[in-house]
């Protein structure tokens, strides 16, 4: 049966964790880490599907971890707002270098560097064949970008959220330490907060969950997977109802 050449969704919202920025490295942002992500965007772009993605920082600074060191949470949440913004101009640049027109939208507002996000905003640049990048959480502390990610795809319409991470789909134990760990093709919103899975958060899987939004867990490591779950591949696992 041969494959298809045309996307199965229309819009679609790109979660990217920080560290798949940092390619090989321990910390900060790797170039050609960072240029592979364009291009594998670009190559979604092409076949006209409407991109927003949402970026994480914790290759720069993870507010989470720092608020149970001993920062005030509130404090380290806006610093891993802020790095998530430094990673988004890392792929903007990229982007654009590329010949990829993008926006910019930043959930705290400053006019130098994104626009605000304004969800009408958001929908028209979309509209215009332009990749939106939706940095700083949700702009509030105490919410992770997993929440970001679901918020936000249910504020522009995208018909899926694609968490890109670095194994190969959800796992009932860690397959990193846990021989013969099992990877589901298939699961549902309840099962993964019950067996509390490590794929997004409670609250974000909850979101998505009270709107039938799908979530498709992938790896980001292996080139040309973006455009794989996009066509429709049998790529990772679905998470539904």
């Amino acid at each position: 049966m041969p494959k298809r050449t045309t996307p199965v969704f229309k819009r679609i919202l790109l979660k990217l964790s920080g560290e798949a920025f940092r390619g090989s490295q321990d910390f900060g942002i790797n170039d050609e880490a960072v240029a592979q992500i364009a291009r594998e965007v670009k190559e979604v772009f092409e076949l006209g599907v409407e991109i927003a993605a949402t970026i994480g920082g914790g290759n720069i600074f993870r507010g989470r971890t720092s608020g149970s060191k001993g920062m005030d949470r509130v404090t380290a949440d806006h610093m891993g707002m802020l790095a998530t913004i430094i990673n988004a101009l890392a792929l903007q640049d990229a982007l654009e270098k590329l010949g990829v027109a993008t926006r910019l939208m930043s959930a705290i507002e400053m006019h130098q560097i994104a626009e605000p996000f304004i969800r009408r905003r958001a929908l028209r640049h979309l509209e215009k064949k332009r990749v939106v990048l939706l940095a700083a959480g949700t702009g509030n502390p105490y919410f992770s970008t997993d929440t970001a990610a679901a918020l936000r795809a249910m504020e522009i319409k995208a018909e899926v959220v694609l968490k890109a991470s670095k194994v190969d789909g959800i796992y009932d134990a860690d397959p990193k330490t846990t021989a013969g760990a099992k990877m589901f093709d298939r699961i549902s919103y309840l099962d993964v907060i019950a067996k509390s899975l490590s794929v997004m958060d409670a609250t974000a899987v909850s979101l998505c969950m009270d709107h039938s939004l799908p979530i498709i867990v992938f790896n980001l490591t292996r080139p040309g997977n973006i455009k794989r779950v996009v066509l429709g591949e049998k790529i990772g696992s679905l998470v539904t109802a």
